[in-house]
């Protein structure tokens, strides 16, 4: 058996077997809220209903469910995706600014999965005063 040659097998896109690929929905909000909390001025996602689910969640024990999609919707149609989000602000941080930083992560994250972004509609539905302002 230490006598056999390995041969390598070539693979070219003749190769490759026709079909589809579907993105679904879910896997667009996770990558988007993902790209969202890691801008700075972002304190959570979600409104006030689904941060007082979360929170209850969390005093039995389930602080993990729902968290991965929580401020997001989104909705993928051909490749192209139009993405809704829900924040809240750090107080002190300028509102354009951390919606435009969010915009451009999350464009950048979802569009490194090779699909393409229409939309990115932000809500700011709140903001948390219990952050110190940003020292400039």
């Amino acid at each position: 058996m230490a006598d056999e040659a390995t041969q390598e097998l070539q693979v070219t896109p003749d190769a490759v077997a026709a079909g589809t690929t579907h993105v679904s929905d879910e896997v667009v909000e996770k990558i988007a809220v993902a790209a969202a909390r890691g801008v700075p001025g972002v304190a959570e996602l979600g409104g006030d209903v689904a941060r007082f689910f979360n929170a209850v969640l969390d005093r039995v024990g389930l602080d993990q469910v729902g968290d991965a999609r929580r401020g997001c919707t989104a909705h993928v149609t051909d490749g192209a995706a139009v993405i809704n989000l829900v924040l809240v602000i750090e107080a002190g941080h300028p509102v354009p600014q951390v919606t435009d930083e969010v915009r451009i992560a999350v464009a950048s994250a979802v569009e490194a999965y090779g699909l393409r972004v229409d939309e990115i509609n932000i809500k700011v539905d709140d903001v948390a005063m219990g952050s110190p302002p940003p020292t400039a």
